[in-house]
């Protein structure tokens, strides 16, 4: 009985990628660009917040001449919070995408600074928009007991700014995820 030898399969060659490794020093400079770009688009948001917000109406107490909400206006303190909130999340995930877009810098370095650039932003624009608020629903010079104002909105609470990071983070860690690449397509070499 003859036995037929075995072919070998033909060799192929599989390419082995070298481990991509973090670059620190050379995304410094970006990253603190990326960091003061975002810090500037808090003067948008403020401003869309402030011409968003509601305005609540109070009445002058006879008694100790303080202002108190009529009816159903003391929901628009949570009103004012949630155009904040929303208006966050929507720049927070605008701002991880378009970080994303920055190809040759993807990495820690540049996420780090978007957060921070993020949070400042969001404080940013809290402290602006109550500041715009203000101006655009100034009080009457004379107010006399029982009369009706329109109070300026106003963000009682510092858990909004926490939106746009979170989003920011959120949108740049689902698209390193999508990715799949060890040096998330940087193409460094």
């Amino acid at each position: 009985m003859r036995v037929e030898p075995v072919p070998e399969p033909p060799y192929v060659y599989h390419y082995v990628r070298p481990r991509a490794k973090v670059v620190v020093k050379r995304d410094l400079v970006p990253a603190l660009g990326v960091l003061l770009t975002i810090f500037a688009c808090g003067l948008p948001a403020a401003y869309v917040w402030s011409w968003l917000a509601p305005a609540q109406l109070k009445i002058v107490s006879a008694q100790d001449s303080r202002l108190y909400p009529i009816g159903v206006e003391s929901y628009h303190r949570l009103d004012a919070l949630m155009v904040f909130v929303l208006i966050g999340l929507g720049a927070g995930a605008v701002t991880g995408m378009v970080v994303w877009l920055l190809r040759q810098r993807r990495g820690p370095v540049v996420m780090l600074a978007m957060t921070a650039g993020s949070a400042a932003a969001a404080w940013f624009a809290q402290w602006l928009g109550g500041s715009l608020a203000a101006g655009a629903y100034p009080l009457p010079p004379t107010i006399q007991p029982n009369d009706t104002v329109l109070v300026a909105p106003a963000l009682e609470t510092w858990w909004g700014i926490l939106a746009w990071p979170l989003a920011a983070s959120l949108a740049y860690g689902c698209c390193a995820a999508w990715n799949g690449l060890d040096d998330l397509g940087r193409r460094l070499g």
